[in-house]
């Protein structure tokens, strides 16, 4: 395997050339086991930039799928096959520093997520990277509802900031979606928490104009002085 090739192989993925990576891989199949310089492998560089039809091909072409691989692309049998062979893997830190459960978590893989929560996925890990995204983080904001709720399910912590300050209700709100808003609020998450740029969820929610979600955060913010159970203050007993 030549670096020029591996250095190609990896430009034909992020260009979505699938027949670039054929005559590629044809001529070298070695080039299935290249590492790109970030320390991914040809399936998880197509996972990253989104190359479904590519990230298959590798795969049915024998790219070898670790439990990482397996756990990004949604390859339930593989991922099985690893864990059984070894079961530590399940908290395993992948090169760039994530989680099987924390890759499940960001691609949406929700039969993976709960394969890897059965085996004893630690549902609040952060990525080992300067993220330190957990994954209910990933699946908010991904907008992938039903993963978020079986990790909620499982005990992830609604209110943990990752990188900026960002927790997963203000991601969920950045996406105007309602459906997992309300079940973090429900879960305990708070809706006042700031990011580091000084933004709460009902902030991001009003600058990507999604009012019904703005609405349910307005609803968790009670003003003293306009609740009918509020204290009389001293102003007002007055008549100041």
């Amino acid at each position: 395997m030549t670096t020029d090739a591996a250095v190609a192989l990896f430009q034909a993925i992020s260009s979505n050339n699938l027949e670039g990576v054929r005559l590629l891989i044809t001529a070298e199949p070695r080039l299935l086991t290249a590492v790109s310089p970030s320390g991914l492998s040809p399936v998880l560089f197509a996972t990253y930039y989104g190359r479904p039809e590519i990230m298959q091909w590798l795969i049915e072409a024998g790219a070898p799928l670790s439990v990482f691989e397996a756990a990004a692309s949604g390859q339930l049998p593989a991922l099985r096959a690893q864990l059984e062979d070894y079961p530590a893997l399940v908290n395993a830190t992948s090169p760039d520093g994530f989680s099987p459960l924390g890759l499940a978590a960001l691609f949406g893989r929700e039969e993976i997520a709960a394969e890897l929560l059965a085996r004893g996925a630690e549902v609040n890990r952060p990525s080992e990277n300067a993220l330190r995204v957990q994954p209910l983080h990933s699946a908010a904001a991904g907008n992938h509802s039903a993963l978020a709720l079986r990790l909620l399910a499982a005990g992830a912590d609604v209110n943990v900031p990752q990188h900026g300050g960002f927790t997963p209700l203000m991601s969920a709100a950045q996406n105007g979606n309602a459906e997992l808003v309300e079940a973090l609020l429900a879960a305990g998450a708070d809706s006042a928490a700031i990011s580091e740029d000084g933004r709460d969820a009902a902030a991001l929610a009003q600058e990507e104009g999604h009012t019904a979600v703005l609405a349910i955060l307005r609803a968790t913010q009670h003003d003293p002085e306009e609740s009918p159970n509020a204290l009389p203050t001293p102003a007002r007993e007055t008549g100041a």
